[in-house]
């Protein structure tokens, strides 16, 4: 049997990995700023995530949801004090397609209506809902084409008042920042704007956090630089260092009842143990902190190298355009001076590294990007 041939692969395999930087099996060390697709949060190995992991391992690693879970108790204590959502409720699942996949669904179950908004160039996953209210037709299959899932422009309330005017939407979803369309910035005045139409039309307003959240931005949350509160909020990436895990923090103005959410694996000991050392490391080292202060040296560091174009993000979350191709450039820092960066289209760059990151390790990235022109 062959692997499904989906993925265009790099010949690079790394084998281990510590803090930013993995190592293929000939000891070769690369600088990591692509983290996985933002998913390495406290850096490869850290060591405090290898002994809570290791030591849940020795004890249990599964079991279902039919039982109780201390665990999970504790993940929810703690991600509400962190994130500031301490009266909001968790549940937990394995992605975050499937996290926002559950944030529409109990959207839609709470206000009885079927349709939910979205915006253009959005991304919000591979599964059926969250493919269909991701703007990108070539990987919407026929199957998961809806007309419960409309599109307007990013940052026109205009256009969003004109929709939900209508009545018919359960929710708008958006993200904190866009990520897979390139590090695409929301207008603060525009998402409180947003916030206070959803509340005028009786419309939950979904935030999703999956690339944005988990300090990326230097805040806890994208959304917090603007001050509002959403009904919902979907996370993943970051949340667990790697181990598969997704969550939807829940308003308070939502009804559990049993059997309106489930699965199978999430939140499972595992997963919650993972999620656990993420905040232990968090609070340790202050990565929210450490975000802020090495994102805002790179974003100025960029802007004064003058062939890169719109330099933008907030926190660790960073995108810059070129010129040529953004694929050539990207191969040349990994190939020629072996620093892994993301792509987003035909010209741009995505920087989206462990929050650990250090200034040395920053300033290592902008001494050989100056010196690539």
């Amino acid at each position: 049997m062959n692997l499904f041939d989906v993925y265009s692969l790099y010949d690079i395999e790394p084998v281990s990995g510590s803090g930013s930087y993995v190592y293929t099996a000939d000891g070769t060390k690369y600088l990591d700023l692509y983290g996985g697709h933002a998913v390495i949060s406290i850096g490869h190995s850290h060591p405090a995530y290898l002994k809570r992991v290791g030591d849940q391992l020795s004890k249990l690693g599964f079991y279902s949801n039919s039982v109780k879970n201390s665990l999970q108790a504790e993940l929810a204590e703690r991600l509400g004090k962190i994130s500031g959502y301490e009266d909001y409720s968790l549940f937990l699942c394995n992605s975050g397609a499937e996290a926002n996949e559950n944030a529409m669904k109990l959207a839609s179950f709470h206000t009885g209506r079927k349709k939910i908004l979205a915006f253009d160039k959005a991304f919000h996953g591979r599964t059926s809902g969250a493919v269909a209210a991701t703007d990108n037709p070539s990987i919407v299959a026929p199957f998961n084409q809806t007309p419960n899932i409309e599109f307007a422009p990013l940052n026109d309330i205009d256009v969003v008042v004109q929709k939900l005017s209508t009545n018919e939407f359960a929710a708008v979803i958006i993200e904190g920042i866009q990520g897979v369309a390139g590090i695409r910035m929301i207008d603060d005045d525009f998402l409180r704007e947003l916030r206070r139409v959803t509340q005028e039309y009786g419309v939950a307003l979904i935030l999703d956090e999956i690339q944005s959240g988990y300090g990326r931005s230097g805040r806890f949350f994208a959304h917090i630089w603007t001050g509002i509160r959403p009904d919902i909020i979907t996370c993943a990436k970051g949340i667990a260092n790697g181990f598969p895990m997704g969550a939807v923090l829940i308003s308070p103005k939502f009804e559990a009842r049993k059997g309106l959410l489930g699965t199978t694996f999430g939140g499972n000991h595992l997963a919650c143990a993972a999620a656990l050392a993420v905040l232990d490391v968090f609070e340790q080292e202050n990565l929210v902190e450490n975000a802020m202060n090495v994102g805002s040296y790179l974003l100025d560091e960029l802007r004064r190298i003058p062939w890169l174009i719109d330099v933008r993000g907030r926190g660790l979350m960073i995108g810059f355009d070129v010129e040529g191709s953004a694929a050539d450039l990207r191969r040349e820092l990994l190939f020629e001076h072996r620093i892994f960066t993301g792509g987003a289209g035909a010209h741009t760059v995505r920087i989206l590294p462990a929050l650990n990151l250090s200034l040395d390790q920053a300033r290592e990235f902008i001494e050989k990007l100056n010196a690539l022109k």
